[in-house]
């Protein structure tokens, strides 16, 4: 029996009170360096491209690589700013390709992830929560995949919001495939400190959780 092809993933994100740094240019570059990192990194149908103000937008064959665009960009992007995500299943319309206006379940589906993404960070509790997924009206989900990748969402969230700069740095490393002893060179500390962070800030669980999540279709 043919398998019915996934729905694309929309992605929308954009960059947390970017109106309150003093660096407004420096702030863009740093941007487009952490889309150009991303989209060198993850497989898309429509890479991440800057839309309007500081948000940005792609799409994804599929949801782990939407998951996982998000998890890099927010690394990439992280010692600037941070961001926040909505991500979308759902069938895309293109109204005007020459202006780039896209339209469809999808989009509104990110863009209500967002939405409550936005609402979410006024509670203390939830503040390092910035990722969200929904599903557009009609998308099967039979087996409760939301419900489950928007829990490991906020764990893994959590978990990223509370590390420090360099903990960060190592948490992207790591993710780029380098080592400890080549993390422990590029940091200029010794290996057991690179040894010491990843487990007590839970970066191996974060690796883990992503490969995990990337591999959804």
């Amino acid at each position: 029996m043919a398998t019915t092809p996934a729905t694309p993933v929309v992605l929308i994100g954009d960059v947390v009170a970017s109106r309150e740094t003093t660096d407004r240019r420096g702030l863009h570059r740093a941007l487009e360096a952490a889309l150009t990192d991303t989209n060198g990194r993850v497989g898309h149908v429509e890479p991440l491209e800057i839309t309007v103000g500081d948000e940005f937008q792609g799409v994804y064959p599929h949801l782990g690589a939407a998951l996982e665009a998000a998890l890099r960009t927010r690394l990439a992007l992280r010692p600037a700013a941070e961001s926040r995500y909505g991500l979308g299943r759902g069938t895309t319309t293109t109204l005007d390709a020459a202006r780039g206006i896209k339209d469809g379940p999808a989009w509104w589906a990110a863009r209500e992830a967002i939405i409550d993404v936005e609402k979410r960070a006024e509670r203390a509790a939830l503040e390092h929560v910035h990722t969200a997924y929904r599903m557009a009206e009609g998308e099967p989900d039979e087996s409760g995949t939301a419900l489950a990748v928007e829990a490991a969402l906020q764990c893994q969230d959590h978990m990223v919001g509370s590390l420090s700069e360099r903990s960060g740095r190592l948490l992207k490393g790591l993710l780029d495939g380098m080592t400890q002893r080549e993390l422990a060179a590029a940091e200029g500390i010794s290996p057991s400190a690179v040894s010491q962070r990843v487990r007590a800030d839970g970066l191996a669980v974060i690796v883990r959780c992503h490969e995990l999540l990337k591999d959804l279709p």
